[in-house]
């Protein structure tokens, strides 16, 4: 998921700074939000025959590139599904990561997890136990923009008429927590209340298949569709505060600099908070929804 490569990112950066040349395999779409970083994406097949393949393809230009790269772990698997272990150890590497969905037995080295925290915790904690260089994680999170991306983006916006400064809602989220729904029930009616009550223009970015949300639930908020994950990312950072479900676009928000107010329900705000100080939380105890009104006293706040 978006947000877990954004809460991933740290860990990445301290393999990097540790030495490690790094070649990640994962998501097609994660090529572009990684882009201002340099490394080398290969954008994962849709057949298991073929994604053996690519793994074992990837395994001999590593060899090329390291020739003690078979005599070590060579792996991590950030992912904790089964899957994840199970296809790099087929195709001959030695992966290391989580104990955890009975995959132990797959991995070279598997790691005991450690007591609940938060997502980008552990995260973290993989890249600290590879290296051997326990720390605690930044206290943010830097997701680079590619310059010319960034250009897009303010040309995109200029061509609306777009100054900086602008509010960003994200009222989509896809799955649910515990069998409830992500998405605010009242943000339709937050929004209308928003459009009244703050003098900054206000965008949205619907993705695919969110456009009649858009445009049905938030009439008189500019929406701008289908952008790329990386052209996305260079409209949030010009925004001056974001207002998001638990989404991937609001952890992306917070990792470019951008506040983001996150309207939390069943979501645990200790797990999957953007990371970050400048970031706030509106939830009532219990994880309840808050109402419309106290979500307008954290934007004023």
């Amino acid at each position: 998921m978006v947000g877990d490569v954004v809460l991933g990112l740290p860990a990445l950066q301290l393999l990097e700074q540790q030495g490690y040349d790094l070649q990640l395999y994962g998501k097609g779409w994660a090529k572009s939000l990684l882009a201002g970083h340099g490394w080398h994406c290969t954008a994962r097949a849709g057949k298991l025959g073929d994604r053996i393949a690519q793994l074992k393809a990837l395994r001999a230009h590593c060899r090329q590139l390291d020739p003690g790269f078979d005599q070590r772990i060579n792996t991590l698997v950030m992912p904790n599904s089964f899957s994840s272990a199970f296809e790099p150890r087929w195709a001959g590497l030695k992966p290391a990561g989580y104990a955890r969905d009975g995959r132990s037995l797959l991995l070279r080295r598997a790691w005991r997890p450690d007591p609940p925290a938060h997502a980008l915790d552990g995260f973290w904690g993989l890249a600290c136990r590879l290296t051997g260089t326990p720390m605690p994680p930044p206290d943010h999170i830097e997701l680079t923009v590619v310059p010319a991306v960034q250009a897009q983006a303010d040309a995109l916006l200029a061509s609306h008429n777009l100054s900086p400064g602008f509010i960003c809602i994200v009222p989509y989220a896809a799955g649910d927590v515990d069998g409830k729904d992500k998405r605010w029930p009242d943000f339709p009616a937050f929004t209308r209340q928003l459009l009244t009550h703050d003098t900054r223009q206000v965008i949205t970015c619907p993705g695919p298949g969110e456009e009649a949300i858009a445009q049905n639930d938030h009439p008189g908020v500019l929406s701008l569709p289908k952008l790329g994950l990386d052209v996305y990312l260079g409209v949030l950072k010009r925004a001056s505060l974001v207002i998001s479900n638990d989404t991937g676009p609001a952890h992306m928000a917070a990792a470019v600099g951008t506040p983001v107010l996150s309207v939390l329900g069943p979501t645990n705000p200790d797990q999957w908070r953007p990371w970050g100080p400048k970031n706030r939380v509106a939830q009532r105890p219990s994880r309840q929804w808050p109402s419309v009104d106290e979500v307008l006293q954290k934007v004023d706040a």
